[in-house]
């Protein structure tokens, strides 16, 4: 979550590579309390230490961090940027500030670790970790972005959507490609882009119209551009775009078709860990170290919590949350409304596949009480604020601000809050804003649990909201299941470090990193008896119906045609 308010900007057309003046902030490594590993300047005849770096680009800003071979973050710094929100429901980066935060972000940080007494040598390879579905467009030719990176919570596809799912073929989606279809993966952003945007159609029809996700954008810029810069992404990301066969993790003929976006140049997919796929650096003060790993930030995440083995999952809190739960060398398509996806694919290994279940509204629903209704002054005030009451006071907030995700898959449900009297405090409101990502978790293990067969016991969680107690033990009231906290929460960049230490050698098994962060860690247990969970669920699920129908599709389709033909 964002610690400063984001700016808006009417603009939906790519901006100039100049980033204007903000707030940057080096990163506290996620304010944990007890740090015995802060950097302390390396000592004369002390053997040379192998160290891993990963770029964690996310949906508010960009990070890069250094790691030692324990997993312990060395050096840091992030830097937020700028949100644009053209129109209601549309949500765009200017994609030359997401390269320059990142390329800032390396300077800075590998200037605090050289200042620290670290040597640059030592970095033997960068992983890459990135916000998913993001889509990005460029002209082959130029390299130029030719729009706005459209971001993957973006709500202007509903339309297309809802015309697409009447389309003979859409039955085929989710066994092809193992997600539903929705506003939320890449596909029918680079389709409504295809269909609304001169500059797009253009650079199709003369064969020069690249796409790409986040990281397949930043890993073109960084490895020198239009001239020479690779345009590859992993198995991780290309399965959120709805392009790629789950099973053969290969384009899919069928699926470029069904979505109309036939002679558009799509990235390589190559192994998420990959000592040579992804080139190297090509400027800057880590100019020619490997790039050696790729993942999705909730792939990374499940990788830095160690989810190597099938059964595990882990919980990340952020603008979104996002569970994933490892389900191994078999996709498992979902009868319960969750998504299947690449958990990971390092060389020479068999890929691993996950259930995820995804919530579009997490730490935003926090940031919207901060922001738009000034409920706190910094999101950290959230848990204190809630532990001022015993309950919400029978307040439930869906916060649907662009429909509800996994398990529920509507898109015509909007934020609602229910159960306000005059008896209502903001405190109420407060920890009903907590409850909503909590309800939706454990809505999503019970689809888990019936898709799998098999129930969860604990929960590894990280992000933002996982560095409240307050948040966590609500999260383990209302699931009934322990909630395992790491001491260290940078698990998505640890997880992308990890990928890239997996293909120089710094790693060669998983068993070598059982005990990567374990140190330090705090469990969460149940205080509510199962009628209590049981109770509260039934009211947030009654709640989950009411709040659907809100958005008219078949209205908004009529007042489109209308519009068009005038």
């Amino acid at each position: 979550m964002g610690s400063s308010s984001s700016k808006t900007r009417a603009s939906s057309s790519a901006s100039s590579s100049t980033i204007s003046s903000r707030r940057s902030t080096r990163s506290d490594l996620n304010n944990y309390s007890h740090n015995p590993t802060v950097p302390r300047p390396r000592q004369k005849n002390v053997p040379r230490e192998a160290f891993t770096a990963a770029i964690d680009q996310g949906t508010t800003s960009s990070r890069f961090l250094i790691f030692d071979s324990t997993g312990t973050p060395r050096a840091s710094y992030q830097m937020e940027f700028e949100q644009l929100y053209p129109h209601s429901g549309w949500i765009e980066h200017d994609p030359y500030e997401l390269v320059n935060s990142v390329k800032t972000c390396i300077e800075r940080a590998t200037e605090e670790f050289v200042a620290d007494g670290y040597v640059v040598e030592d970095i033997k390879a960068i992983g890459v970790t990135n916000q998913r579905e993001t889509t990005v467009v460029w002209d082959t030719e130029s390299g130029k972005p030719l729009y706005n990176a459209i971001v993957w919570p973006d709500t202007r596809t509903s339309k297309l959507v809802h015309e697409l799912r009447k389309k003979e073929g859409s039955e085929k989606l989710r066994e092809l490609c193992g997600l539903p279809l929705s506003t939320y993966p890449s596909s029918v952003k680079l389709a409504w882009m295809v269909r609304h945007v001169p500059a797009v159609q253009a650079a199709l029809k003369a064969g020069r119209l690249s796409f790409g996700t986040v990281d397949s954008w930043l890993l073109y810029n960084l490895t020198g551009g239009v001239k020479v810069g690779l345009h590859v992404t992993d198995p991780s990301n290309a399965s959120r775009t709805m392009f790629c066969n789950i099973k053969t993790l290969e384009y899919d003929d069928f699926l470029i078709d069904f979505f109309g976006v036939r002679g558009v140049n799509m990235p390589k997919i190559v192994p998420s860990s990959d000592p040579d796929a992804y080139g190297v650096l090509s400027d800057g003060i880590l100019k020619g170290i490997k790039i050696a790993g790729c993942l999705g930030d909730q792939s990374a995440a499940l990788v830095g919590q160690c989810g190597f083995t099938p059964g595990m999952a882990k919980n990340t809190y952020g603008t979104g949350c996002f569970l994933l739960y490892n389900t191994g060398n078999e996709p498992v398509v979902s009868s319960n409304g969750l998504l299947t996806t690449v958990a990971y694919s390092f060389k020479g290994h068999k890929p691993v596949y996950a259930l995820e279940g995804s919530i579009a509204v997490a730490g935003s629903a926090i940031k919207f009480l901060r922001d738009n209704l000034g409920l706190i002054k910094h999101s950290g005030e959230i848990g204190e604020l809630a532990s001022k009451v015993k309950d919400s006071g029978g307040v439930v907030f869906v916060t649907a601000f662009s429909g509800l995700f996994a398990p529920y898959w509507v898109d015509d449900a909007r934020g609602t809050i229910f159960g306000i009297t005059q008896y209502t405090t903001k405190e109420h409101i407060a920890r009903a804003t907590i409850e909503a990502t909590c309800f939706q978790t454990k809505a999503i293990l019970h689809a888990m649990e019936k898709d799998s067969g098999t129930a969860l016991h604990t929960l590894a969680v990280d992000g933002g909201m996982s560095n409240s107690d307050v948040c966590m033990q609500l999260q383990a009231d209302i699931m009934g299941i322990d909630v395992d906290r790491p001491q260290m929460r940078e698990t998505t960049a640890l997880g992308a470090a990890i990928a890239a230490g997996f293909a120089v050698n710094v790693w060669q098994e998983f068993d070598e990193l059982k005990n990567i962060n374990r140190e330090g860690r705090k469990t969460f247990t149940p205080s509510t008896t199962e009628e209590q969970r049981s109770g509260l669920f039934s009211l947030w699920e009654k709640a989950v119906k009411k709040a659907q129908g809100w958005v008219d599709n078949d209205a908004l389709d009529a007042a489109d045609d209308e519009e068009d033909e005038r």
